[in-house]
């Protein structure tokens, strides 16, 4: 291995923890019911004022895997689950996965023709959801293999009072289902299994594919990433040797979602793994988050840049007390400089020991495989390799590897990486190499350049580089000089096809509240950017929104900005054409 990839340095870091680690190589299931034995007592989770105990977890589990036996879920199914982060869809995730089958993870708020691309591609028979989302199901159903529908409701969770509450305000919204559908009710599905008594747990090991997460990989275009036992597993190892204050009993707010590996790998697996305790948040708000993290005193939080920016704005977190945080971490989109010091602060003013950690990872190694020591930061860094995780910097799509301080696409290795792309042989092949060292590696389509201490710093996509009369310009860069500025909340930058200069810079901004949206204002962020980003980069376009689009998990969807600009652009062309 040549001298600019480096193991990961966390030994040197954190004093006394092991530079390897040991994986176990059972099944996720069969990991969380070891917990079950030794904290049968222990609190797995918290869902809207009801709890429930590992060994409660434990029984749902085998019940749960003895009715998808019933139903006739064999090994190496696929079995989608579209719920939100609620207990029936814990007590499901873990019992696909011991009946030996695979959890196909897909977003309840998804449009209909993404659900049924999500079922055909898994080639799924059964799906999970709750009665809220039935019609969306029932819509595409008959385009698809699905043979069975389960159908769950939060409220058969809810205890008497907060169910009462919730009949009368959510419950309300939910179209009344037929008494003839044809579809199992959560309460029929587990009654199914009272029949099963034996050959309902299948013995997996590490190797196995255990889920499937959809990302835009590579190429942008949407591929199910198959990930195994051993991924799940080894990432629960790995946070916890880079946290070494989480102790059993820790609670992690849960908000991320279940379809996203952050949310399932990190706030879910690894608490579930290890004895933690999971604040389960079904319906994610940037309020209810704050309000949960002071009320059940939680030990650790993770979140994406925007979530966090929302909680700085948010009236009821001004006199809260942040002091029982052990962890704040960052991941799933860029955090700026400024947002960071801006939380630094906020954390420090409400009785927080800790700062903001920023990790980084792809859904292809299930998500953070690279994180800010607790006790050392770089302004600007992504932090250092999770034990037994290699990065390195190379000339992109090669294998030639760049001195520290240059910039070039950063590849992954470890023990989280994924097994394939589930029907892309051809993507498999670009994204997973094995070069002459022997290790395969995550072409991850990042840039970025590390240090000689092994830290690792993002410089953004490379398809989301723009190139202006030659220059290569990365809008995160731009984004954080940006919202430094006095006047600007939030901001995100895109590249707009120019005839002259192949892209110019166009800049998307969100105020900060009583800021005018005026020429003047205007003219001030312009001559601020004169003084801080290079000529060739500078914004041709300023644009004020009162909101900026994000993805289902909270990122910024510069994707869709792009779209609308486009179709913008289009329009005034059709315009000028008609009027000529």
């Amino acid at each position: 291995m040549s001298e600019v990839t480096v193991k990961t340095p966390w030994l040197k870091s954190l004093g006394d923890m092991p530079s390897h680690l040991e994986y176990p190589s059972w099944s996720m299931s069969d990991g969380v019911l070891d917990i079950a034995r030794r904290y049968p007592d222990h609190i797995a989770f918290d869902f809207m004022g009801k709890t429930t105990t590992y060994k409660r977890l434990a029984e749902e589990i085998e019940d749960c895997a003895k009715s998808l036996r019933t139903i006739g879920i064999r090994e190496g199914d696929a079995v989608t689950i579209a719920m939100p982060n609620c207990p029936q869809a814990i007590a499901l995730f873990y019992a696909v996965n011991m009946v030996g089958a695979i959890a196909n993870m897909v977003h309840p708020l998804s449009s209909e023709k993404e659900i049924e691309f999500y079922l055909n591609e898994s080639k799924s028979v059964t799906v999970f959801t709750l009665d809220q989302f039935y019609s969306k199901i029932e819509a595409i159903r008959q385009n698809t293999s699905i043979v069975n529908v389960v159908l769950a409701s939060i409220r058969d969770e809810l205890t008497r009072p907060v169910k009462a509450g919730y009949m009368l305000t959510e419950g309300r919204k939910i179209k009344k289902i037929p008494e003839d559908a044809p579809v199992i009710r959560w309460s029929q599905f587990i009654r199914l299994g009272n029949s099963c008594f034996w050959n309902y747990k299948v013995q997996k090991k590490a190797e196995d594919p255990a889920v499937i997460l959809y990302s835009g990989g590579t190429t942008g275009t949407t591929k199910g990433i198959v990930l195994t036992n051993g991924n799940f597993n080894a990432l629960a190892k790995q946070v916890i040797a880079v946290n070494p204050m989480f102790r059993p009993g820790d609670k992690m707010l849960a908000a991320m979602p279940l379809f996203h590996g952050f949310g399932l790998g990190v706030c879910i697996h690894t608490m579930l793994a290890n004895g933690g305790r999971c604040i389960l948040v079904p319906r994610f708000t940037a309020k209810s988050y704050s309000k949960l993290i002071v009320k059940k005193k939680c030990n650790f939080i993770a979140g994406v840049p925007t979530l966090y920016e929302a909680l700085l704005r948010l009236p009821n977190m001004e006199k809260a007390d942040l002091s029982s945080l052990k962890g704040v971490f960052s991941g799933g989109d860029s955090l700026s400089v400024e947002l960071k010091k801006k939380f630094d602060k906020f954390l420090y003013d409400h009785k927080c020991a800790v700062q903001i950690r920023e990790g980084y990872g792809t859904t292809e190694t299930v998500t953070a495989c690279c994180l800010t020591p607790p006790h050392m930061a770089k302004e600007g860094s992504i932090g250092l390799p999770f034990p037994d995780t290699y990065i390195k910097i190379v000339k992109p799509d090669t294998d030639i590897e760049l001195p520290y301080g240059e910039e070039g696409e950063i590849l992954i290795s470890g023990p989280t990486v994924m097994k394939e792309y589930m029907n892309h042989p051809v993507e498999t092949a670009k994204t997973l190499r094995t070069h002459k060292d022997g290790l395969t590696w995550v072409y991850t389509g990042d840039l970025g350049s590390m240090d000689e201490e092994g830290f690792v710093f993002f410089k953004g996509r490379i398809k989301r580089m723009i190139i202006s009369s030659g220059y290569n310009i990365y809008p995160a860069q731009l984004e954080n000089i940006i919202d430094a500025n006095e006047l600007v909340h939030m901001s995100c930058v895109i590249g707009v096809p120019d005839p002259y200069r192949m892209q110019r810079i166009k800049v998307f901004i969100m105020l900060k509240p009583g800021v005018p949206k005026n020429e003047e204002t205007k003219e001030s962020i312009l001559s601020y950017c004169r003084k801080n980003i290079a000529k060739y980069a500078m914004p041709k376009d300023i644009e004020f929104r009162d909101v900026l689009p994000t993805t289902l998990v909270g990122k910024v969807a510069y994707r869709q900005l792009e779209e609308e600009q486009l179709q913008k652009d289009n329009q005034q062309k059709t315009s000028s054409n008609e009027d000529n």
